[in-house]
């Protein structure tokens, strides 16, 4: 068996059974290695089940009382039955597990060790394991790893296969030179990967992460690194006189009902000499949300199409791709202006994608706005100039190099709201000239905020029904989609949006109309539930986190996050920003501890920082300083999409030494960087799972 064969090659993996691991997306022996514990759990010490008053995961020893019912709720199937252990009885529930049915027999005694949640006077325990005396003894003080479980994917199925491939690490090469591990105190690619599967103690973890952090690190600094191989400066065939540019952007910006601040005047000011230049523009444009960067990319692109050129822009989203487009809409209707823009999303009808890649072929479009669509093969441009992607740390570097080459060597804008603190923007950006916009625009009133524990959540329901019963809308944020869909150990006590948007449905009232949004759902589905949200038909929208890309609603005032510890001040920062974008006062409340008041200093000290400042670029500094060394077993925390292990905030200094160490390879001639760079050009989109892959 050998690294890349697919995990179909694994003994007790068959077509049928495998389709769990391709839904967690492992599909060869390689990926599986390397798909890595969320958490990992001790045994907890067994209570009788009269001592469980609070929620949480707990181990219980008992007999079942009752014949498991099966019944089907939402897609799931349900076994449900109780155990007794003399002081009390529980209700335990488990979810797509019909098989067990036969092992639930009345009488027979286990432990069960699971999650527990408190309804009404009725304790429940969620998918627990069920455990002989002897397996209990066995697992107490053990380190079990905890894994992102999907459909039918389970910690034992995944442990099971894991075992049959772990010798297989072993033919991953080492790539750093022995001195470089050893200053590092790094340990070999294979101790590492097996101490994130089986370690025996947290020590082994945090040095089993470090080396794979290190690894991710490494890839994208040398890969940003090589590509600045070649020349300094491409040369452009667009080039747009300074004093035209200017011309161009001044008919916009005069008629606008605001003025622009200094801050965006300079970032103009910036992108018209690189369009003046005669080089091609690679320029990042980073503001804090609301700080009105999109007008600044509009002000750029008016230039280039009244000089009868093409412009494009790439957004991460359908939703946030139809807001640029009706925005240029209004804009060149109201304003008289020579955009003539087009839609291009994956939900577009197959005869209307037709029409608009024909004029956009022919130049009959001059501005065109999508999504990855943009890059599909069969999308020619007739003379692609200037292009713009928005909250460009979703893209890829293949993907921005896509729509590049659907211009000769087009102007490149790029444009993220994700606050990084200085020290790192210049190490993460380092091939792009950065341009930031660090002014908010005037008149616009600032956040309230405030950090609550969850026994104020019936007062905070009653301000939202009062806001909205005034004209206004409301988000609510949780940080997960549905129960157990991450393992039950870790998930204990999270609020998750199937069922909270459920019950706010029996809570309020109905003249206030609810819609949930995440992302699993299909890109149809969730543009139709924003555009009633925009248009003011849904009142309150209960979302995970994937509102927080550029989703722009004036009129939503109100947003309340639960669990607001499990997030990282940054992505809370990003969440904050959808409201506070009309003329109304705003409000966002961050919920956070159990509903028994309690949260910790720890968390208090955090979420402070919210309450104290609107700027971004501190509050990434402050959370930077703040993280620990466990922070990254909680829910995704910084917002960038480029690493699965690393976090540039917890893993900030060493971040900084791997850009020393690459720098010096690169002066040196490492032939490991050779070898590397050879493997991107076969392969652009390469993650650190195909990083171990190659022999380098």
């Amino acid at each position: 068996m050998q690294l890349n064969d697919p995990i179909t090659k694994i003994k007790g993996i068959g077509e049928k059974s495998a389709e769990a691991f391709y839904a967690a997306g492992i599909y060869t022996v390689n990926g599986l290695l390397h798909y890595f514990p969320r958490n990992y759990t001790t045994m907890p010490e067994a209570v009788t089940i009269r001592e469980i008053t609070k929620e949480g995961r707990k181990t219980i020893f008992g007999k079942i009382m009752s014949t498991p019912a099966m019944f089907s709720s939402r897609g799931k199937t349900i076994l449900s039955f109780y155990v007794s252990d003399g002081t009390g009885r529980i209700k335990i529930n488990l979810f797509n597990m019909p098989y067990m049915r036969k092992q639930i027999q009345p009488g027979r005694e286990w432990y069960f060790s699971g999650a527990c949640s408190l309804k009404g006077t009725e304790i429940l325990m969620s998918q627990p394991k069920f455990l002989s005396k002897e397996q209990y003894e066995a697992e107490c003080g053990f380190l079990a790893p905890v894994y992102p479980l999907r459909k039918d994917l389970t910690n034992t199925r995944l442990q099971k296969a894991l075992k049959e491939v772990l010798y297989l690490c072993e033919d991953i090469h080492e790539y750093l030179p022995e001195d470089i591990r050893a200053g590092e105190n790094l340990l070999s690619i294979p101790e590492a990967i097996r101490q994130m599967h089986f370690p025996g103690s947290m020590e082994d973890v945090y040095a089993a992460r470090k080396r794979l952090a290190f690894d991710e690190f490494f890839l994208f600094l040398a890969r940003m690194e090589l590509l600045k191989q070649g020349p300094e400066k491409q040369t452009s065939h667009f080039v747009y006189p300074e004093k035209r540019s200017q011309a161009a952007a001044e008919s916009l910006l005069k008629q606008l009902p605001y003025t622009l601040t200094n801050a965006q005047k300079r970032t103009i000011s910036e992108i018209q000499k690189d369009l003046a230049s005669g080089f091609c523009m690679n320029r990042l444009v980073q503001g804090d949300v609301g700080s009105g960067k999109t007008i600044v990319a509009f002000a750029a692109a008016l230039a280039v199409v009244q000089a009868g050129s093409q412009a494009a822009l790439m957004a991460p989203t359908e939703v946030l791709a139809a807001q640029h487009y009706n925005d240029i809409c209004e804009m060149s209707e109201k304003y008289d202006l020579p955009f003539r823009p087009a839609l291009l999303t994956g939900s577009v009808k197959a005869s209307e994608k037709k029409r608009i890649k024909a004029a956009i072929a022919d130049g009959s479009v001059n501005f065109m706005i999508g999504t990855q669509a943009l890059i599909q093969e069969d999308v020619e441009t007739r003379d692609l100039a200037f292009i713009i992607t928005d909250e460009q740390h979703r893209f890829g570097v293949r993907q921005r190099m896509e729509l590049a080459k659907k211009g000769c060597e087009p102007h490149v804008l790029v444009m993220s709201a994700t606050p990084i603190p200085r020290t790192l923007g210049l190490i993460l950006y380092g091939d792009l000239d950065v341009s930031l916009i660090d002014e908010l625009p005037a008149k616009r009133l600032p956040i309230k905020n405030s950090v609550v524990d969850a026994s104020y959540r019936t007062k905070l329901y009653q301000f939202i029904i009062k806001r909205i019963r005034e004209g206004r809308q409301a988000y609510i944020i949780c940080p997960m989609v549905e129960p157990g869909e991450e393992g039950t150990e870790i998930t204990e006590g999270l609020a998750n949006v199937v069922d909270y948007s459920e019950d706010l449905k029996q809570k309020f009232p109905p003249d206030v109309t609810i819609d949930m949004l995440h992302g699993r759902m299909k890109p149809a589905e969730k543009n139709a539930i924003m555009q009633r949200f925009a248009s003011g038909e849904t009142k309150l929208l209960v979302s995970t986190t994937v509102v927080e890309v550029g989703v722009n609603v004036p009129n939503a005032t109100v947003m309340m996050v639960e669990n607001a510890e499990r997030f990282g001040l940054a992505q809370l920062h990003q969440l904050r920003g959808r409201v506070g974008r009309g003329e109304w006062q705003s409000y966002c409340i961050f919920v956070a501890g159990s509903d028994d008041g309690e949260i910790s200093k720890r968390t208090q000290e955090r979420l402070h920082i919210l309450s104290e400042t609107n700027d971004g670029f501190r509050i990434a500094e402050e959370d930077l300083k703040q993280r620990g060394p466990g922070d990254f077993f909680g829910l995704r925390q910084s917002g960038l999409p480029y690493f699965k292990i690393a976090d540039i905030y917890t893993d900030a200094e060493l971040l900084k030494r791997v850009k020393r160490i690459v720098c010096e390879m690169i002066t040196t001639g490492s032939e490991s960087l050779a070898n590397l760079r050879q493997a991107l050009y076969e392969k652009e989109e390469m993650d650190y799972i195909d990083f171990h892959g190659i022999c380098l």
